[in-house]
């Protein structure tokens, strides 16, 4: 039996952790958690780098961008959160687009923004 996808939209970690806490909160109430719903939660509550509002809003600012434009490279962005313009090179590595210092500082300066 196979589940078919109706919907797909890119979230990123942090989000995934927030609907995930829901998630285990209604299944604890149930009776006991599953192993693999626990392994999930604690992999996101270990690489969740900001609140799941504010790593929506950077996604948001960080899309905007001509040089990011698309919704999936943002999120990764969010997730990954590059402190050096090499990090951000390395998710732009197998686009078809090379970033200028200035791009890659632009991107760098809306993440700090968000850094906590």
């Amino acid at each position: 039996m196979f589940k078919e996808v109706k919907d797909f939209e890119y979230i990123t970690i942090s989000e995934a952790k927030e609907i995930m806490e829901e998630i285990a909160k209604k299944r604890q109430e149930e009776g006991e958690l599953l192993f693999e719903t626990r392994r999930a939660l604690k992999h996101l509550r270990l690489f969740a780098k900001l609140p799941a509002e504010k790593a929506k809003e950077l996604v948001e600012e960080l899309a905007k961008l001509p040089q990011v434009g698309r919704k999936d490279i943002a999120v990764k962005l969010a997730d990954i959160m590059p402190r050096i313009p090499d990090e951000v090179r390395v998710i732009y590595a197998k686009e078809r687009v090379t970033l200028t210092s200035e791009q890659t500082e632009e991107i760098l300066d809306i993440i700090d923004k968000y850094r906590i």
